[in-house]
C-alpha cells in the first residue's frame, strides 16, 4: 500500500489578504519558514522515497528543509501547482466576497469555472490524477511526500473519499498541514487528514487563512 503525504505549503504574506494563486515570487515569511523547519524536523526519520512539489516558489520552499533532513531529492510536478483563478489571481478576498460568481462559488462550486482560469471539475481531475500518476510509481510500503496547495488538497481528497464536488469546501487545509492517502490496487484510503504542527491564535483570529494562499 503506497502512501502519500499531501503537505500544504508554509504561510505567506497572501494568506487570509488576497487570492496568490500562480503569481511568480511568493516566497515563505518567517512563520511560513519556521513550519518548513518544523516539517523536517518532524519527518527526518521517516523512510521517505520520493518528494514532489508543485513548482511555485512557496512549495519548493516548504519540501527543500524536509529534503534535505530525509536525504532525498523534490521534483517538481506540475500536476501539483495552484488552481488556475484566472482573473482573480492577486485579488484581495474583500474584492472577491463582492462577486456573484463567490457566492456562486459558495452555493454550487461544481458549476464554477474561474474567469479565464480552470474550473473546479477540471482542477479536481488534474489533482487527481497527477496524485493518482506518482502512487503508481512505486510499490507497497514506499512514502511519498507531495508539497501542494490548500485547493488541490481538498479537492484531490473529495475526490478520492466520493464526497460530492459541491460538499469540497467542507474540508479546511491549513499552511503546513499533513493529509495522508494510502493506495491499494485501484482504492485508495483517507487515513488522516489536515494535521497541524501546532496550533496557535492567529489561525481562529482570521478564518481567510484556510482557504487559499
Amino acid at each position: 500500500m503506497t502512501t502519500i503525504l499531501l503537505i500544504r505549503h508554509g504561510v505567506n504574506d497572501a494568506v487570509g489578504k488576497h487570492l496568490a494563486g500562480r503569481t511568480p515570487g511568493v516566497h515563505l515569511n518567517e512563520e511560513g519558514k519556521k513550519q518548513a523547519l518544523e516539517l523536517a524536523k518532524l519527518l527526518k526519520d521517516f523512510p521517505v522515497k520520493a518528494i514532489y512539489s508543485s513548482p511555485l516558489e512557496r512549495t519548493l520552499e516548504t519540501a527543500e528543509p524536509v529534503s534535505q533532513a530525509v536525504g532525498v531529492p523534490v521534483q517538481v510536478h506540475n500536476g501539483l501547482i495552484e488552481a488556475d483563478y484566472g482573473d482573480w489571481q492577486g485579488k484581495s478576498f474583500e474584492e472577491l466576497h463582492n462577486l456573484d460568481l463567490w457566492r456562486e462559488l459558495l452555493r454550487e462550486p461544481a458549476a464554477v469555472r474561474f474567469p479565464n482560469g480552470e474550473s473546479l471539475k477540471e482542477i479536481q481531475a488534474r489533482a487527481a490524477r497527477a496524485i493518482e500518476e506518482i502512487a503508481a510509481r512505486f510499490e507497497k510500503d514506499d512514502l511519498v511526500l507531495c508539497f501542494t496547495h490548500g485547493d488541490i488538497i481538498r479537492l484531490a481528497t473529495a475526490y478520492f473519499i466520493c464526497l460530492p464536488l459541491n460538499e469540497y469546501q467542507h474540508l479546511v487545509t491549513n499552511p503546513a498541514a499533513i493529509t495522508e492517502l494510502r493506495f491499494y490496487e485501484d482504492r485508495a484510503f483517507l487515513a488522516r487528514y489536515n494535521q497541524c504542527l501546532t496550533l496557535n491564535a492567529s489561525q481562529y483570529c482570521n478564518s481567510e487563512a484556510v482557504k487559499a494562499g
